[in-house]
């Protein structure tokens, strides 16, 4: 059948989306690859289907797939840009998304800026998970002139090494070597970043499964929770990717984080049925 589709982003990180409620529509690793091929297919970063809430508190149920077919259990900028979708839909101005890894708080801040509260970061070797005991503030990652990794997970790993220039980093050839590091058994989303001032964190980032991308929700709380606990920012930042930057707080009163940002739609369309689906 052919099936429509919405292309979005949040500051070039690229979406398609799919509403797969009302036939309960499931994608196999068929239909993602094929969808995610930036020349035969539409191309996206990760592929977000709408599907009917679990739990009774959600609106809707939030279905994650990366380019490469693999599942994600979260990603910031994605949420942001289903949220628009939701809003618009219902007319509400808050809502709860539920994910494999929860239930997300989503609101609209002011026209065209929307935030989700991620809860609690989990910062114990086993939450990342690690293949071993290590200290997640200090993981030698054993690769020659890196830092130690600060790890953390916040619905997904993520592995954040603070260097002196973000930009210098040759990210494509060391980006996928971190992501499959065998201290990593689910593998790894890498983040690269330098502190421009304790308010301002400029990183970069490989994606488990999608590899670089602009930007990335969840890759900028995770470096604002190293920077954190590294004692190296406060505790609400402008985090500046390639895409633009985003508003990230991890606040004190209740541990939880808080990301905002902006959405974008780049088009509309129907998948050919040649695609599957």
């Amino acid at each position: 059948m052919s099936r429509p589709f919405i292309k979005m982003h949040g500051l070039g990180n690229d979406f398609v989306i799919i509403d797969g409620r009302a036939d309960d529509f499931t994608p196999d690793e068929s239909f993602c690859l094929k969808v995610a091929d930036r020349h035969r297919g539409v191309g996206y970063d990760q592929l977000f289907v709408l599907q009917k809430p679990k739990d009774p508190l959600a609106d809707l149920y939030m279905a994650i797939y990366n380019c490469d077919g693999s599942t994600a259990g979260a990603c910031g900028n994605g949420t942001r840009c289903v949220t628009s979708l939701l809003f618009k839909e219902t007319g509400k101005t808050e809502g709860i998304i539920e994910t494999v890894a929860g239930l997300l708080k989503v609101w609209l801040i002011r026209e065209g800026v929307y935030a989700v509260d991620f809860g609690t970061p989990r910062l114990n070797w086993d939450q990342i998970p690690l293949a071993r005991e290590l200290d997640t503030l200090s993981v030698d990652l054993g690769e020659t002139n890196l830092p130690p990794a600060c790890c953390v997970n916040v619905g997904n790993p993520h592995a954040v090494l603070f260097v002196p220039d973000a930009e210098a980093i040759a990210l494509e050839e060391i980006g996928p070597q971190l992501e499959h590091n065998p201290l990593f058994p689910d593998r790894c989303n890498i983040e690269f970043a330098h502190i421009i001032d304790r308010s301002h964190i400029r990183m970069r980032v490989w994606e488990r499964g999608a590899g670089i991308t602009q930007a990335c929700g969840s890759a900028g709380i995770a470096t604002l929770i190293a920077a954190v606990r590294r004692g190296l920012s406060d505790r609400k930042v402008t985090m500046h990717m390639d895409g633009g930057n985003l508003e990230i707080e991890w606040r004190e009163e209740d541990g939880h984080v808080i990301l905002a940002g902006p959405v974008a739609t780049s088009f509309t369309g129907v998948l050919d049925p040649s695609l599957g689906g």
